[in-house]
């Protein structure tokens, strides 16, 4: 089994490594000039944003071809995940193959311009999040296929979150380094579209899927958005920050 995952806080990763078999970076192949892959099993799974594909991801899927005797996508988020799986479906069918499983999974939801962090972990504990797991890994490993994919939370909310509450163009430009910076580089390290720049200062390019990786793991809490609600950080606690630096390590694509 050969799973495909993109991870920001290692909430898709911890996924990915519940239900197991080879993993393989999102950020490490999405240049690549093959992107066919056969296995018995191959899986995808990747964090949505406002009801949306991360822009990596959507690349990915819009060129992937898989090849297996079975095929599924798992999508993290705090709630809705409105179009994404009846769009990542259409994707497929475009390329020649269909997902026979399409499943959320709801975990913590991380976005600070829209959350609170220590609200987000007591709702976490109401969304057996463990039995969750379990029974995607039981479905995949029954091969249980989806016959009809819902779109939860409605389309007028899918419409109304990517309209107003996109990731913008210019998220890039919405950080702010305060004075606890001691210029270590582990946003530079997590960061799955090389996008951070660490000199005698931090500075950001203007390509950012707004994963918020490099907030989150900041050791010294300096990095902020301007419109964040919550001094607070998150890493999905079955997650090593090491995995996650490893994981979007651009210096290992395959081209």
């Amino acid at each position: 089994m050969k799973i495909f995952y993109f991870t920001g806080t290692g909430n898709s990763l911890a996924v990915a490594k519940h239900i197991g078999g080879e993993l393989v970076s999102i950020p490490q192949v999405v240049d690549s000039q093959n992107l066919e892959y056969q296995d018995d099993i191959i899986g995808v799974v990747f964090p949505i944003y406002s009801l949306n594909f991360p822009k990596m991801v959507k690349r990915f899927l819009e060129k992937a071809v898989f090849k297996a005797d079975y095929i599924f996508l798992i999508v993290t988020c705090g709630g809705g995940v409105g179009k994404t799986l009846r769009e990542a479906q259409e994707m497929a069918v475009q390329n020649g193959y269909s997902f026979d499983y399409l499943a959320k999974m709801n975990m913590v939801d991380n976005c600070l311009p829209q959350w609170e962090m220590d609200t987000e972990r007591k709702k976490a504990e109401k969304k057996d999040i463990d039995g969750q797991l379990e029974r995607i890994k039981n479905a995949i490993e029954n091969r249980k296929k989806t016959e009809e994919i819902p779109i939860p939370g409605g389309r007028l909310l899918c419409w109304f979150s990517r309209k107003y509450f996109p990731i913008p163009d210019d998220f890039h430009k919405k950080y702010i380094i305060d004075d606890k910076c001691n210029q270590c580089g582990t946003c530079a390290k997590v960061c799955a579209v090389a996008n951070v720049i660490v000199n005698d200062k931090v500075s950001f390019g203007d390509y950012c899927e707004g994963c918020q990786a490099c907030i989150h793991a900041c050791p010294q809490k300096a990095i902020h958005l301007k419109m964040e609600r919550s001094d607070k950080r998150w890493r999905n606690p079955d997650v090593l920050l090491s995995e996650i630096i490893t994981a979007n390590d651009r210096s290992k694509s395959i081209m």
